[in-house]
């Protein structure tokens, strides 16, 4: 998953947990103030009362993302479980990846967990606690139908694209290639639509997503799917283990009542049940 270094920082407030969210405010980094001490349901500390405030970066689709002035994706409807169980509300800031990913807004009390389509590493668990993961990730070759490419073999001396600081940009480093970085998913996206790249490496649900636009389907096509063996989590800050539970227990029931398949369903695309197949993390 991905970062982007945009100077961005604003507050997002739920509105209901299928139609998203809505923005309410701007504000500084000290405007989510917060000791920690306020508590929510079964003594789960937030930053904020009344409400579980989620760091994520926009837009990511089909995980978070601004639509119709809303911010929706999978992983806003399964932090709305969490927040529904704990009866608050979620709020969202947005605000650079390398923020969260580092865990200082969760330690500066900004945010009470980070959502954000996160590849679980062990590097990342230096700074942050996941969650049990809840979806099975691979990577995406996705290139110009034109290009004459058809795996990642193939990528060897053309123009290639990823987003900056994620683990497709790591995994396209690591095989011997320079990509050229991209702020965000958007801008990878038009990177290829304009042809600044060839082809782009880059976690396959998002691809999943650009597909459902009919003129992306026309014009570009997965070449290869490669299975790095990553898993997304969602973070909190070391130590907060009643709001890592919290999260994990609305996880596992929601594959265990059937809403993860219905909000996979809305957000991703066809079901595939070995995504939904991670299993727990080790305590």
């Amino acid at each position: 998953m991905k970062t982007t270094l945009g100077r961005r920082t604003r507050i997002l407030a739920a509105s209901t947990a299928t139609a998203g969210l809505v923005l309410v405010a701007g504000c500084s980094s000290d405007d989510n103030g917060g000791s920690g001490t306020q508590t929510a349901a079964g003594g789960v500390e937030v930053v904020k009362a009344g409400q579980l405030t989620t760091c994520t970066h926009l837009p990511y689709p089909p995980f978070q993302s601004e639509i119709d002035g809303k911010v929706q994706g999978f992983d806003v409807s399964l932090i709305d479980l969490v927040a529904d169980d704990l009866g608050v509300k979620q709020a969202i800031v947005d605000q650079p990846f390398e923020n969260f990913k580092t865990g200082g807004s969760l330690n500066a009390g900004q945010c009470d967990l980070a959502a954000a389509g996160m590849t679980i590493t062990e590097e990342r668990k230096k700074n942050v606690d996941f969650s049990d993961p809840y979806f099975e990730a691979t990577q995406a070759v996705f290139v110009d139908k034109k290009s004459g490419i058809s795996s990642f073999a193939d990528l060897k001396g053309k123009k290639v694209g990823a987003q900056a600081q994620t683990t497709g940009e790591d995994y396209a480093k690591s095989k011997g290639l320079d990509p050229v970085s991209f702020e965000s998913s958007d801008a990878v996206l038009n990177g290829l639509r304009t042809g600044q790249v060839q082809a782009v490496v880059i976690d396959y649900p998002v691809v999943q997503g650009w597909l459902k636009d009919k003129a992306n389907a026309d014009a570009f096509a997965v070449a290869e799917q490669i299975n790095t063996g990553e898993q997304y989590g969602f973070t909190v800050k070391k130590g907060n283990d009643k709001l890592r539970e919290a999260i994990n227990k609305a996880i596992a029931d929601a594959k265990a009542d059937g809403t993860y398949k219905k909000l996979y369903e809305q957000w991703i695309g066809p079901y595939d049940e070995s995504a939904a197949s991670a299993s727990p993390a080790a305590s």
